[in-house]
């Protein structure tokens, strides 16, 4: 089976000590390929730096709300050039911990979302404790390619997102939360959803509180065929290729 992890942080300090031996083990495991996702402006260059030292590693330049107050346009317009950014994000609202100011996470979301309109390229978005401000501030913009990255809305909010023509993607919180997750997995259409790791958080089982790595999707791929009874090679084949085709991908892949 070849998967395709839709939303790492290998760039994060956690992986100092080892990073070239993770990528290089993830793709020995059977990853195909990997976006590497931004948080800011210093993550975002490392993760478009670390793209251009591994084939089929790409790259995502955002403003997480965590860091909403140090949000740079013009750093983000000349990190957007870069040909290994597939994405923008991640971006978005975070009631949760409000890390700053909701006004000012609410501004830079709508800005970032208009930039990644411009340049043509699809929304990786952040949200926690935000659903509703979230949605209404993507509404209002109609962004076409979209994903709700790590999806931890419910049922109701889950079939509002996918009747707008966006995306969901599952972390491993589905192996040790099927419950929450079961009727919206169950029924979530073939085309309209992938698998991320989070890495290096939210680890799926087995390996729930160590840290998280890539070729650990293949544990959220086991859990989602079981919901779906379906093998985990039709899910392997199913999330791959939406993810190629989200982040138009195909052309890219070596």
């Amino acid at each position: 089976m070849k998967f395709i992890d839709a939303h790492a942080h290998l760039q994060f300090d956690s992986y100092d000590k080892d990073r070239s031996n993770v990528i290089r083990t993830a793709f020995k495991k059977g990853i195909k390929a990997i976006i590497n996702v931004g948080t800011d402006g210093p993550t975002s260059k490392m993760a478009i730096a670390l793209a251009h030292d591994h084939q089929n590693l790409f790259a995502t330049a955002g403003w997480h709300p965590h860091d909403a107050t140090r949000f740079d346009e013009q750093e983000l317009l000349n990190l957007l050039k870069d040909d290994k950014v597939v994405a923008l994000g991640e971006i978005g609202l975070d009631y949760y911990r409000n890390l700053s100011p909701k006004n000012v996470q609410k501004k830079v979301f709508e800005a970032q979302i208009l930039i990644g309109m411009e340049n043509n390229l699809p929304l990786v978005i952040h949200d926690r404790n935000a659903h509703q401000d979230t949605f209404d501030i993507l509404k209002k913009n109609h962004p076409k390619k979209v994903v709700f990255h790590c999806f931890s809305g419910d049922y109701t909010f889950a079939r509002e997102v996918l009747e707008e023509g966006w995306f969901i993607s599952f972390t491993g919180v589905i192996t040790f939360d099927k419950g929450s997750y079961y009727a919206m997995i169950r029924d979530i259409p073939d085309d309209r959803y992938f698998v991320e790791t989070d890495a290096p958080f939210l680890t799926p089982y087995p390996y729930r509180g160590k840290r998280n790595r890539p070729e650990y999707v293949e544990y959220i791929i086991q859990q989602i065929a079981e919901i779906k009874q379906k093998t985990p090679i039709d899910i392997a084949r199913e999330t791959t290729e939406n993810a190629e085709n989200f982040f138009s991908l195909k052309k890219k892949l070596d």
